[in-house]
């Protein structure tokens, strides 16, 4: 099947775990669902209300470190924010060195990211990512029964089970205030340095001289 390929790359990238508001702030080792849909929406300037959507994607980085932040917590009154803050010192895991490619069928999606309307990110407002218009192209992959080489990727946790850190995660936001979750199910996030044999069917790449089975996400959304 054919695909366009999408490379990015970044210094940083941070990707929170979800609920977690306080205390370290761990990141998870793979971008979510979600990530990935919000990066793209960056890129065509706009929310896009996706029904269907087929996308798939891999991620690696080359380390994990932990630095510190400083916050500022904000006070409200009567809901609303007010000129009241107090500072404080976090310590908050990133990654750096980052890879991602992304994979679609879709011409359009892979020309919104080909010519960002916004600035990208990989995580938070200050892990500025990059294009690498030279690997932009469509790739026929073949596809693979029984995949043995899933890595680098979110996977669905229920009746596929793969090994992994197991994480309630959003596919998408609504374009509300306040923001909604849609979507939000168990995944496996599979590091990109594992090697996880499955029952699933994917599509087999080369990327950065290893082999990878992409499993391509099909989504719906109401």
């Amino acid at each position: 099947m054919e695909f366009y390929t999408i490379d990015i790359r970044s210094w940083t990238a941070s990707f929170r775990y979800p609920n977690l508001i306080s205390g370290i702030q761990p990141t998870l080792e793979v971008p979510p669902i979600s990530t990935v849909l919000g990066l793209i929406n960056a890129a065509a300037g706009k929310y896009l209300a996706h029904k269907e959507l087929t996308i798939g994607y891999y991620f690696e980085f080359q380390g994990k470190e932990l630095d510190l932040e400083t916050i500022y917590m904000m006070d409200t009154t009567k809901g609303k924010p007010n000129n009241a803050a107090k500072s404080n010192v976090i310590k908050r895991e990133f990654l750096f060195d980052n890879f991602l490619r992304i994979y679609t069928p879709d011409e359009t999606i892979a020309n919104y990211l080909k010519n960002p309307y916004f600035p990208l990110v990989l995580g938070r407002m200050n892990d500025l990512a990059t294009v690498e218009s030279a690997y932009i192209g469509k790739k026929d992959l073949g596809q693979i029964t029984n995949a043995d080489k899933i890595r680098g990727q979110v996977i669905p946790f229920e009746n596929n089970f793969l090994p992994g850190a197991i994480q309630a995660l959003p596919k998408y936001f609504s374009d509300t205030i306040p923001r909604r979750n849609i979507g939000t199910e168990a995944y496996s996030v599979i590091n990109f340095k594992n090697n996880v044999q499955s029952g699933l069917r994917a599509y087999r790449d080369t990327v950065n001289k290893k082999e990878v089975d992409i499993y391509m996400h099909e989504l719906t959304f109401n």
